[in-house]
C-alpha cells in the first residue's frame, strides 16, 4: 500500500468531520409522510423509528469495500482481492518466501500450499497428520512445518522434499520460531514444554512453562525467546539459559499471537474459550465463536468442525481470580508490552476474538478477528479501533504486510487468501441486519444522512420478510431511494426491514452517518395485568419525585411538556407506582394496578364498580392517567364488591382506532358500620358475677370482643361456642365477686376494623 494509505482511507476524511445542522423544514417533510400513516385503520398512530448512527449499529451490519471510520460513519475503504482459494476449510498460519509468494499452513488436510504473487497456487507439502498450525522459514528457501496431531515437525526444501526434522513425544505444536542464530524454537501441547532444535535437527526441551501448552513464540532484538501459553493466558521472557520471567497474567485463557514492532515494542493477543462439555476429544482451542468438537473422533474433530490452536480449561489464579471472572464476557484483548516490562491493554472486545497481529506503514496496529472475519485498526489518542474490512469468512486467521505495504490476510471458514487493495475501492455495500417491527407494519419513510461530494453518491434499497433470516421467501430488494430527506417504503407490509446502502464515488468518496426507518406498527389491545386489592383502611403517601411539582387547581388539565414529565416519573414497563409511606386511615380503600400497551402507547383508565349481585357496572373514575386509585368507601352501602378496571389507548388513537382492555379483581368487602352490642344483663351466683351479652353485626364477622374494668387494661372474651367466625356471637363472662360501682366496658371489633363499645352496671 502507499504511504499514509490507512491513515487516509480510515482517518477523518478530508475537511473534518461531518457536522450537519438540522433544517427542521426538511424534517416537517418527512413527518407529514409518516403522520399520514395514522388514518389507516387497525393501526397505532404514533410511529417508530429503526435508527443505525453509530458505530456499534453500523457494526452489526454486513459491509463490502466499506469501513467504518473514526467517527462511527461509513465510507468507501479499500476494495479486497481474493488471491487464492483452497480446498481446506481452514488457513491457520502463514509466512513468506524470499521469492515474495506466501506459504499457508492448514486443516483438516495437514497441508502446506505456495501461493505466487499473481495468486497462481499449488500444494507444496502435504503431511500425514491433520493440521499444520506452525511454519517458519528454513534455509535455502525451505520451510519448517510443525503438524498436529502426533505432532512432527518437517524440513522440507525449496522444491517440496521432505524429511522429518523432530519428532517429540508432544500431540501438538502449536508454534514455530527461528532465532538470530538458527535454532528453531517449538512450542507444544499438551504439556506446554518449548524445544529448542540445533540446525542439524538435535534438540531438547528448553523451557517448561507449567501451562497446558505454548501456543505462541517470538524472539526480541536481544535474542530472547517470548512465550505466549494456554491454560492460563501469559507471557514469559526466557533468557539464554531457559531462566523464565513473567511478563503478563492476562485473565484470558490463550495468548494467540505475539508481535513486535519496529521500535521493540510487544503487542499481544489473548482470548477466550470455552470447554468442549466433557468429551473425549483432545484439547483443542474451542473459542465461543466455534462449534464443539465431533465426541466421535479421537484425535481432531472432523472437517465439518472447526479446530484451532489449543484446549480451554478455566484455571484461575489464587492471585487474580477476580480478574480472570470479570474476563469472562470479554472474548480477546490486545496488550502492548514495553521492553522495560510495563504494559497496557489496548483494546478489548465482547464480540471479536483476536487472532493475529500486524503493522501498517503507519505503525498502527491492525487485528484479525473472529467470528465475523473483522479487521480493525487501532488508531488516535487515546487508541480507538475502526473496522477497516470486513472478510467473506468466519475466521481472519493470519495476516501479512509486504515490502510494498499491502496486507494480505489467510481465513477460516471457508480457507481463502484475501489481498488489500492500495487505493479506495469506487463502490462499496452495506446490509443492515435485519430490524424487527414485532408484528407485521406499515411502513413510513427512509432517510439518511450524509455527504457526496463530485460524482459520488448513496443509494438506498429495502427489503422486507416475515423470518428472521432473509430467504427466498422475503420480497426482492426495491428500486434505489435517492432523497435522503425521506422517501416511502415501498416494500411490502411485513414483519422483518432490512436496509442496503450502495456508496458510490472516487477519492473521499460520499460518507454515509446515519440512517433512519419509520414504521408503523397495528394497534393492540392494551392489557391490565394485575389489580391488587390492598387491605381496608390502608394508603401511602405520595412518594417523592424531583418531576414537576403539584400545582393547586391544575389536577384536571395538562400540556405535553407536562404529559412527558409525568410519563418519564412513571414505572416502566405497566409496572404499579411507587408507593411512599404507608398509613391507616378508616373508609379508604386503596387500589393498584398494572398494565402496558404493545405500541407502547399512552394509556387513559377507567374505574367501574358492582355489588355483589347486580349486573350493571357504575363509574367510579373515568380517563385517569394514574396506576393508583384510593376509593372512599363510606358513600356507598356495606356488601361485598367487585372492581374492574379497563385501559384504552384513546390518548395514542383518537377516534374508532382505539381499543381497550379490562381486568376484574377479586371481590372486596365494604363495611364502615361497627356491630352492635347488647347485654341482657347481671347475674350473681355464688359471690360471682356473670355478664350476659350478644354482639351483632349486619355485614362483616365479629373478629375480637374485649373487655376493661378500668378502661385502660383489656383482655380478650371468647364467646360461648369458642370461636369469632360469624356475624352473630353470644358471649357468657363470669367474674369473681361483684362488680365495682365503675361496673365493665365491652369493646367488640369487626373483621373490617370496625369498633363498637358498651357499658354493663353493677345493677
Amino acid at each position: 500500500m502507499s504511504d499514509g494509505f490507512l491513515r487516509r482511507v480510515w482517518g477523518p476524511p478530508s475537511g473534518g468531520p461531518i457536522r450537519l445542522k438540522p433544517d427542521p423544514t426538511k424534517f416537517f417533510r418527512a413527518a407529514a409522510i409518516v403522520v399520514a400513516l395514522a388514518l389507516a385503520p387497525l393501526y397505532a398512530s404514533s410511529p417508530k423509528f429503526f435508527q443505525a448512527s453509530t458505530e456499534a449499529d453500523f457494526l452489526k451490519g454486513e459491509l463490502e469495500n466499506l469501513a467504518i471510520d473514526t467517527g462511527g460513519q461509513l465510507v468507501l475503504g479499500p476494495s479486497t482481492e481474493l488471491i487464492y482459494e483452497t480446498s481446506s476449510p481452514f488457513l491457520w498460519s502463514m509466512i513468506a518466501a524470499p521469492d515474495g509468494s506466501l506459504f499457508v499452513g492448514t486443516g483438516n488436510e495437514g497441508k502446506v500450499f505456495r501461493v505466487d504473487a499473481q495468486g497462481r497456487g499449488s500444494v507444496f507439502f502435504d503431511s500425514a497428520e491433520l493440521e499444520v498450525h506452525a511454519i517458519a522459514p528454513a534455509p535455502d528457501g525451505g520451510l519448517y512445518v510443525g503438524t498436529s496431531p502426533d505432532g512432527k515437525i518437517y524440513k522440507v526444501d525449496r522444491n517440496g522434499g521432505a524429511t522429518t526434522f523432530f519428532d517429540p513425544e508432544d500431540k501438538y505444536i502449536w508454534a514455530l520460531t527461528i532465532d538470530p542464530r538458527g535454532n528453531l524454537y517449538a512450542g507444544t501441547g499438551e504439556k506446554g514444554v518449548v524445544y529448542k532444535i540445533a540446525p542439524g535437527g538435535t534438540g531438547a526441551p528448553f523451557y517448561r512453562t507449567n501451562a497446558t501448552h505454548a501456543t505462541s513464540l517470538a524472539v526480541n532484538g536481544a535474542g530472547e525467546l517470548l512465550v505466549g501459553t494456554g491454560s492460563p493466558g501469559r507471557v514469559l521472557k526466557v533468557d539464554a539459559e531457559g531462566k523464565g520471567f513473567l511478563l503478563l497474567d492476562s485473565p484470558f485463557q490463550e495468548i494467540r499471537a505475539l508481535r513486535f514492532d519496529d521500535k521493540g515494542m510487544l503487542y499481544v493477543g489473548g482470548l477466550n474459550g470455552r470447554a468442549s462439555g466433557g468429551s473425549a476429544t483432545p484439547p483443542v482451542d474451542l473459542t465461543s465463536d466455534r462449534p464443539t468438537p465431533d465426541p466421535g473422533r479421537t484425535l481432531v474433530p472432523s472437517v465439518s468442525v472447526e479446530v484451532t490452536s489449543i484446549s480451554i480449561a478455566s484455571v484461575p489464579s489464587a492471585s487474580t481470580g477476580a480478574a480472570r471472572d470479570d474476563a469472562r464476557a470479554a472474548k480477546g484483548a490486545v496488550y502492548r508490552i514495553n521492553p522495560d516490562g510495563v504494559w497496557d491493554q489496548l483494546w478489548e472486545s465482547r464480540d471479536d476474538s483476536p487472532y493475529d497481529l500486524t503493522f501498517d506503514q503507519e505503525g498502527a496496529v491492525l487485528i484479525g478477528t473472529g467470528s465475523k472475519g473483522k479487521m480493525y485498526r487501532l488508531q488516535g489518542d487515546p487508541l480507538r479501533p475502526t473496522l477497516v474490512a470486513r472478510a467473506s469468512a468466519q475466521q481472519v486467521t493470519a495476516l501479512y504486510r509486504d515490502g510494498r505495504g499491502r496486507l494480505y490476510y489467510a481465513t477460516a471458514n471457508p480457507g481463502k487468501i484475501f489481498r488489500l487493495a492500495a487505493d479506495r475501492a469506487v463502490r462499496g455495500t452495506y446490509e443492515s441486519e435485519p430490524r424487527d417491527a414485532q408484528m407485521v407494519a406499515t411502513w413510513g419513510t427512509l432517510s439518511w444522512r450524509g455527504r457526496t461530494t463530485g460524482g459520488s453518491r448513496i443509494e438506498l434499497f429495502t427489503r422486507t420478510g416475515n423470518t428472521q433470516t432473509p430467504d427466498e421467501t422475503w420480497s426482492a430488494w426495491s428500486r434505489a431511494y435517492s432523497d435522503p430527506i425521506g422517501s416511502p417504503i415501498t416494500s411490502p407490509k411485513a414483519r422483518y426491514l432490512q436496509w442496503r446502502a450502495v456508496l458510490t464515488g472516487r477519492g473521499d468518496g460520499p460518507v454515509l452517518t446515519s440512517v433512519t426507518a419509520a414504521y408503523l406498527q397495528r394497534n393492540l389491545r392494551p392489557q391490565v395485568r394485575s389489580i391488587t386489592v390492598h387491605p381496608p383502611g390502608i394508603v401511602f403517601q405520595k412518594a417523592f419525585s424531583g418531576g414537576e411539582p403539584d400545582l393547586a387547581g391544575f389536577d384536571d388539565q395538562t400540556t405535553p411538556d407536562r404529559k412527558l414529565a409525568v410519563a418519564a416519573a412513571q414505572p416502566s414497563g405497566g409496572g404499579a407506582p411507587v408507593l411512599g409511606r404507608r398509613a391507616y386511615q378508616k373508609g379508604l380503600q386503596t387500589l393498584v394496578w398494572r398494565a402496558d400497551d404493545g405500541n407502547d402507547d399512552e394509556l387513559v383508565y377507567d374505574v367501574l364498580y358492582r355489588r355483589e349481585g347486580e349486573t350493571t357496572w357504575k363509574t367510579l373514575r373515568q380517563a385517569i392517567s394514574d396506576l393508583i386509585l384510593v376509593w372512599d368507601t363510606t358513600a356507598v352501602p356495606n356488601g361485598t364488591y367487585i372492581v374492574k378496571i379497563v385501559a384504552s389507548d384513546a390518548p395514542s388513537n383518537p377516534g374508532d382506532d382505539a381499543l381497550g382492555g379490562d381486568l376484574e379483581s377479586s371481590s372486596l368487602e365494604i363495611d364502615n358500620t361497627p356491630p352492635v352490642i347488647t347485654a341482657s344483663g347481671v347475674r350473681v351466683d355464688r359471690g360471682r358475677s356473670i355478664v350476659s351479652f350478644e354482639v351483632k353485626d349486619d355485614h362483616s364477622p365479629i373478629q375480637r370482643v374485649e373487655v376493661s374494668e378500668d378502661g385502660q387494661r383489656w383482655r380478650g372474651v371468647s364467646p360461648v361456642d369458642g370461636i369469632a367466625d360469624s356475624r352473630e356471637e353470644r358471649y357468657q363472662l363470669t367474674i369473681d365477686g361483684l362488680l365495682t360501682e365503675r361496673g365493665l366496658t365491652l369493646r367488640a371489633i369487626d373483621t373490617m376494623n370496625n369498633v363498637a363499645a358498651a357499658h354493663v352496671d353493677r345493677n
